[in-house]
């Protein structure tokens, strides 16, 4: 990983506080995540303080500091799926794979992430997992979704 941090940083200039956001987006499309080493050779390379990188990455909802599972999991909280229980479903997948939105689980099959909407309002409430969205989602169809995705 750090060859990869080396060579990305290479393509942008040093002190360059505008490069902050390209830097990161770099980072995450290689690495899939942005890392505590990754920040570090940032801030070096920027001379930006951590937090202030912490603080950017944390305020744009496309970064995260977590690996990716090799299932990721994506929640709609839109009005029509609220209205329909995304946040129960929500809080019930959370306690079954026993992570919180934003975290991978231990065993790194799944990742989660709540969303503001996935387009299918007419098919409320709605989970998708990597491509694949599941429609009128109910905590009953839950583990039996869950237990395809190896």
């Amino acid at each position: 990983m750090k060859d990869t941090i080396i060579k990305i940083l290479g393509q942008f200039p040093q002190n360059n506080r505008g490069s902050l956001i390209p830097l990161l987006q770099k980072v995450q499309n290689l690495e899939g995540y942005i890392s505590s080493d990754a920040i570090h050779a940032i801030s070096t390379h920027l001379r930006v303080s951590r937090s202030t990188i912490y603080g950017v990455s944390s305020f744009y909802s496309q970064f995260r500091f977590n690996p990716p599972g090799r299932n990721s999991i994506k929640i709609c909280l839109g009005t029509a799926c609220h209205v329909q229980g995304g946040d129960f479903l929500l809080n019930a997948l959370s306690l079954e794979i026993g992570i919180k939105p934003g975290e991978t689980t231990e065993d790194k099959r799944f990742d989660l992430e709540r969303v503001a909407c996935l387009g299918c309002c007419a098919l409320a409430p709605v989970m998708m997992i990597n491509n694949n969205i599941h429609s009128r989602m109910s905590v009953i169809k839950l583990r039996e979704i869950l237990n395809r995705y190896a």
